[in-house]
């Protein structure tokens, strides 16, 4: 089958890289354009380019999709199918009727739950016990398509989004694959979303990193697992920020923000407490709470706020 495959972040690496070990013909890799990224702003080209190059894959970084020279582009790659696998951008209708098979999308949610941009993040915040992915047929909206196939699984109660993330990203790209074998037999179904179910993941951002300890140990736990590994909740103890990388729900009880232990390091919320596993002070490196308490001495008059 001839592919043009379109993607952006390591989400979408081990889609495209199944696809290659798989045989199929990928034409063209089409990605965003390289990024300043870091504390110096390096620029820095996305993953998914950086695994096309190494597989001796042809990269296209178009700012726009909607210019007809791109579309021309595509349209001579005569693809069968296009796979999208978080590429960031919407795909003009000129885009989407090229292929004769469709624009396939592989989205991290068991959708209609989490259209947009951070489903997986979302499910980690939200506490949800079951995640999953789905392949659906592109169209005008937001990850709006018809569904053709869905993978689920169990969300640990102390996995992270980043893990649950790396999980997904290989669970996508088998599905992916299931995929195209039943869209080459023509038996791959077309099931609509009830738009009803609809729920949307908006982008993260540093705004909701900080902790509110008065709410429950639930909450606050899902807070640092769905922030891990970015932007990571922050809270301030003595007047410095540290950042909370993980922890685990505890039995205690106590005042909202206060220290009730350290042996683990507990921290009270509105109901409940978190043991604080992983750290990070400012202008420090992550540290386990044990090597963080070496250096600071620590009683139940401490407070973090």
């Amino acid at each position: 089958m001839n592919i043009v495959f379109m993607g952006t972040p390591d989400f979408a690496v081990a889609s495209l890289k199944k696809l290659y070990e798989a045989g199929h013909t990928i034409s063209a890799v089409f990605t965003k354009v390289d990024m300043p990224r870091g504390r110096k702003m390096i620029l820095t080209p996305p993953e998914v380019k950086v695994c096309a190059q190494e597989l001796g894959l042809k990269v296209f970084q178009p700012a726009t999709l909607k210019d007809a020279e791109v579309v021309d582009t595509i349209k001579g790659l005569n693809p069968d199918v296009i796979v999208v696998v978080a590429y960031g951008k919407l795909l003009p209708e000129d885009v989407l009727n090229i292929p004769p098979l469709g624009c396939i999308n592989v989205h991290g949610s068991l959708l209609p739950s989490y259209r947009g941009a951070a489903p997986i993040q979302w499910t980690v915040l939200n506490g949800d016990k079951v995640g999953g992915v789905t392949t659906m047929y592109m169209g005008k909206g937001l990850d709006t398509g018809d569904i053709i196939l869905k993978y689920e699984t169990e969300v640990g109660e102390n996995e992270t989004a980043g893990e649950l993330f790396d999980r997904l990203a290989e669970s996508g790209a088998d599905l992916l694959l299931e995929t195209l074998e039943l869209l080459e037999k023509g038996e791959a179904p077309r099931i609509p979303q009830d738009e009803s179910l609809a729920t949307y993941a908006s982008m993260l951002s540093k705004d909701m990193c900080i902790i509110d300890w008065s709410k429950s140990a639930d909450e606050v736990h899902n807070l640092v697992r769905g922030l891990n590994p970015w932007p990571v909740a922050l809270t301030t103890l003595n007047g410095k920020r540290i950042k909370i990388i993980s922890t685990r729900k505890s039995d205690k009880s106590g005042k909202a923000g206060q220290v009730i232990s350290t042996n683990p390091l507990t921290v009270a919320c509105g109901s409940g407490a978190v043991e604080i596993l992983t750290l990070q002070s400012e202008g420090k490196k992550a540290m386990d709470s044990k090597s963080f308490l070496m250096g600071h001495k620590l009683d139940s008059n401490d407070y973090f706020v």
